[in-house]
Formats: structure tokens, C-alpha cells, sequence
């Protein structure tokens, strides 16, 4: 019998009334796991509620206290590293390394958090005017919610919830349905780091969930990641009923090959850039633009690369170096990157490398699609277009750096851009004319640290302040200026 997902509300499971569930496969397999329940707005209510009442007591706990939370917290998701990882590798299909990246870049948000007392330290400036001193304190929002994709089961969520919390905010994380298992032991693990009760809950489902929560008038601010599509909903439905909103949304990141490149090392970070996670990942390389000479040679080494590559199910038990690409996602996502291959060549580019018949590692019903490599793509076409979020690479070729960045600004997106080159000033042109927000110069994929913003521009982006960094903590929080005076009570100057 599949396992049915509990929500976890007031720091226990909490058995789920719903009407419709959504399957958790093990996508190496093809088989279903679990079932996610989809919860309504009752439930939505109930929640908030529980994060309502627990929200005073928490913002006033000293800053200290609360970093120890996090400390504690760190603590356990080390020594239960190795268990997360195969649990997003089931419920995922991540590889070995693909999974302990997943969990390691949110154990660093984790550190990040613990860091509190200082970032949220406010500002002084003693006698601002003639006997009155001014200062700024940070406080925390209130409820904030936080909805996450399938593609980072565990690093997407610890961006948002480790700072919220640790801002002395309380939390309603509304992961993915399609991975809800790695979310749920987190929260298991934030109790026994001693999070007291209510302050972080998991709630499941699907749009009407969502809905339910964007409107409800205690929760105070948004967080999300996904599709721009839906950030673009997000957004305009959280603002337009006051909350304050983060939504990161999709991506069309271009990786720019100059005739003097390293042809090896570039090869080496596309082949990474673009079929790393299957192609799922919003800084996924997904367009090659090829200047000059630099295309052939480029696309004889990246076909030869994308052939060598290992394809076949993850679920091995965490043995490292089996495989070097796991499944999709679902079904849907595998039909669906198969129907853009058929796109690409019913739009005449040429199929340079076929991922549809791709040979496993073993025997599998799981939803494998292969490396998929089209040359001669122009900037009309919908491969080169839109977010295909699967393991296919379109190649671009122009004749010089210029045409390149027009070719990447193109885009209504702006997460990352990337320039392979020996040349200094070929990367400085390039990094300071491309209209994006995360830029690399010989690195593959540049997904900033958790010190760094997330700093998607355009469409890829909506809102004010970025997840990560500095800028997370002052999305969850917001700012009082006291001024004070002590001397002189009767005497004004200038109007104060």
C-alpha cells in the first residue's frame, strides 16, 4: 500500500482530509511510492492559525536562542546526511552526487541562519539632531509561507525557512507534491533540534492550496520558486492582497564558447551545465552559443561527451559513480521533453545527438529521456525559446561576442549567463553588456553560494528582495526607527 503523506501541523503529523492525492514516484522505476494529499483551505486555516498563535513567544525569543535552534539543526541534518540523500534520490531520482549537492547547499543556508545575531544586527546614530538619538531595529514579519518545486527537494526549502525562522518568524512550507517526503523528515529533524511547536509547519497540495494561502489574511509574506508562469500568479496575487512576495520563476541560460576556449574544460562544464539534474534546474544550461570557429569542434566534443554519459536508474543504494544522469521527474515531464524534441525537428534544427532511445544501465520502467544535443538552432525556434526543463542542449552558432550577447538578451529571462574564454576582456564585455542576474566566467553553472543573492532578473524574477544572502534576511524582516530624546524634554528644535 502507498504511503499517504501527513501534513505536519503544531510540531506533529496531522493526518490529511482530502479529497484528491497526487502519486510520489520513484522515478527510476516508475513505480509509486506515496501519495500527497491536496489539501483546502480548512486545512490552509488550521495551519495558519497554529503558526499565528506560536508567532508571538517566537519573535520574542532572543536572536541567540534562536541561532542555537539552527546550530542544533545543522547538527542533525549532518549526522543524517547520508539518509537525505537517498530519500531525494528515491523520491527525486537524483544521482549520488546530484543528491549530496542537493543536501550540502542547504546545510550552508542552514549555516547561514545561524549567523542571525549578527545579520540582524540594526543601526545607531547618536544625537541625529540636537538631543535625540536614532536607531533602527529589524523585526520579524509575522506567518510566512514558503512553496517549493520538485527539482531541490531539500535545498529549495532550506533557502527560505532556516532565515525566516531564525528572523524569529513562524513558517507554512508548501513543498512540491511531487516530492514531499524529504520536506516532511526535515521537519521531523526541526523539532528535535528543539523548535518549539507551531513555529514551522508543512501543509500539501496542489493550486487550491496554494490559493488558499496567497489570500489568507494572517499570512504576512510569500516565498516561491517554480515556473514563471506560476511566480508570475504568485506575485501578483500575493501583492494584490498585501503580502510582501519573492517569486523566482524559469530560465533560458546561455553558455557562450569563444574560439580561444579551453575546448576540453568547456565541454567538461556544458555537459554538467545542461543534462546535471536531468536538465532540471532553473540555472540549467540548456542554449550553447558557438562564436566563430568555435562550432564545430564544439559540437564533435559535446556529442562525444553526451554518448559516454551513463543513463539509468539512482536508487542503487547511495553507491557513488554508477550512473552519470538519472530519470525525470514523471511521465508527464518525460512525454513532454520527448514532444520538444519533435519540436526542434519538425523546426528544422538539426539532431546532433538523440536522447529518446538512450541505452540504460539496467533494465528500468523508470522515465528516462537521454542527452539530447540540436546544432544549427536559430533564435525563432521554440527549443530556443522556452524552458524545456529536461536534458536537452540547443547549440547556436554567430559570428562574433556581440552577436553572442544580443543573442542572450534576447531572452525574456535573466538567472544566469555564462562565457567560456581565455580572453579578459572578451569576459568583461560579456559580463557587464548580458542582461542577467548570475553570471560565469569558465564555470558551468553559476548558482551562487548562500552568502550570494539569488539574483534572477526580468522574467525570471518578481519582486523587490532575492532569496539568499543578505537580502533574505531583510525579506523577513522590516525595519522601526526609534528616535529618542532624554535632555531638554521642553525644548523643540527645528519642529522635533
Amino acid at each position: 500500500m502507498d504511503t499517504i503523506c501527513n501534513n505536519y501541523i503544531g510540531g506533529d503529523p496531522v493526518s490529511a482530509k482530502a479529497a484528491q492525492f497526487t502519486p510520489v514516484y520513484n522515478p527510476s522505476r516508475g513505480e509509486v511510492i506515496a501519495q500527497a494529499p491536496d489539501s483546502d483551505a480548512r486545512t490552509v486555516d488550521q495551519a495558519v492559525q497554529v503558526a499565528k498563535q506560536a508567532f508571538p513567544a517566537w519573535a520574542d525569543t532572543p536572536a541567540v536562542e534562536r541561532a542555537r535552534v539552527m546550530f542544533r539543526f545543522a547538527h542533525l541534518l549532518e549526522e543524517r546526511f547520508d539518509e537525505l540523500a537517498r530519500m531525494v534520490t528515491r523520491e527525486h531520482g537524483k544521482t549520488h552526487e546530484e543528491a549530496n549537492g542537493d543536501v550540502r547547499r542547504g546545510i550552508e543556508m542552514v549555516e547561514l541562519a545561524c549567523h542571525a545575531p549578527t545579520m540582524l544586527m540594526g543601526q545607531t546614530l547618536d544625537n541625529v539632531a540636537r538631543g535625540i538619538d536614532g536607531r533602527v531595529e529589524r523585526h520579524p514579519l509575522g506567518v510566512c509561507v514558503g512553496i517549493t518545486p520538485f527539482n531541490f527537494p531539500a535545498m529549495v526549502p532550506l533557502w527560505m525557512f532556516p532565515i525566516a525562522i531564525a528572523c524569529g518568524n513562524t513558517f507554512i512550507l508548501k513543498p512540491s507534491p511531487k516530492v514531499p517526503l524529504t520536506p516532511m523528515r526535515m521537519a521531523e529533524l526541526l523539532t528535535e533540534a528543539g523548535l518549539p511547536k507551531g513555529v514551522f509547519n508543512v501543509v500539501h497540495g496542489g493550486s487550491e492550496t496554494v490559493d488558499a494561502l496567497l489570500t489568507h489574511p494572517d499570512v504576512a509574506a510569500i516565498s516561491f520558486v517554480g515556473s514563471t508562469k506560476v511566480a508570475k500568479h504568485i506575485y501578483e496575487t500575493g501583492a494584490a492582497h498585501g503580502k510582501r512576495v519573492q517569486a523566482a520563476g524559469g530560465a533560458k541560460n546561455y553558455m557562450l564558447v569563444m574560439p580561444d576556449a579551453d575546448l576540453d574544460a568547456a565541454t567538461s562544464q556544458i555537459i554538467g551545465a545542461a543534462f546535471g539534474c536531468s536538465g532540471q534546474r532553473c540555472m540549467a544550461g540548456s542554449v550553447a552559443v558557438a562564436v566563430g570557429k568555435a562550432g564545430d569542434p564544439l559540437v564533435e566534443s559535446l556529442d562525444a561527451a553526451a554518448r559516454k554519459m551513463r543513463v539509468g536508474p539512482t536508487d542503487n543504494g547511495g553507491a557513488p559513480n554508477t550512473v552519470d544522469m538519472g530519470p525525470v521527474i514523471d511521465p508527464m515531464a518525460r512525454d513532454r521533453v520527448r514532444g520538444y524534441i519533435d519540436v526542434g525537428l519538425n523546426e528544422g534544427a538539426k539532431l546532433a545527438t538523440d536522447g529518446r532511445g538512450a541505452l540504460l544501465t539496467e533494465s528500468s520502467e523508470g522515465f528516462f529521456v537521454g542527452p539530447t544535443i540540436f546544432d544549427h538552432v536559430a533564435p525563432q525556434m521554440r527549443i530556443a525559446s522556452d524552458e524545456i526543463f529536461g536534458p536537452v542542449l540547443s547549440v547556436m552558432r554567430v559570428d562574433d561576442l556581440h552577436e553572442a550577447i544580443d543573442r542572450a538578451n534576447q531572452s525574456p529571462y535573466g538567472n544566469g549567463a555564462v562565457i567560456f574564454t581565455r580572453d579578459g576582456g572578451a569576459a568583461r564585455t560579456f559580463a557587464r553588456h548580458v542582461n542577467c542576474g548570475m553570471i560565469g566566467v569558465n564555470v558551468g553553472v553559476p548558482a551562487p553560494m548562500a552568502v550570494f543573492p539569488f539574483a534572477g532578473w526580468n522574467q525570471s524574477f518578481f519582486g523587490d528582495l532575492h532569496i539568499q544572502g543578505a537580502e533574505g534576511f531583510h525579506f523577513y524582516t522590516h525595519n522601526k526607527v526609534i528616535l529618542s530624546r532624554w535632555n531638554d524634554p521642553g525644548k523643540r528644535v527645528l519642529g522635533w
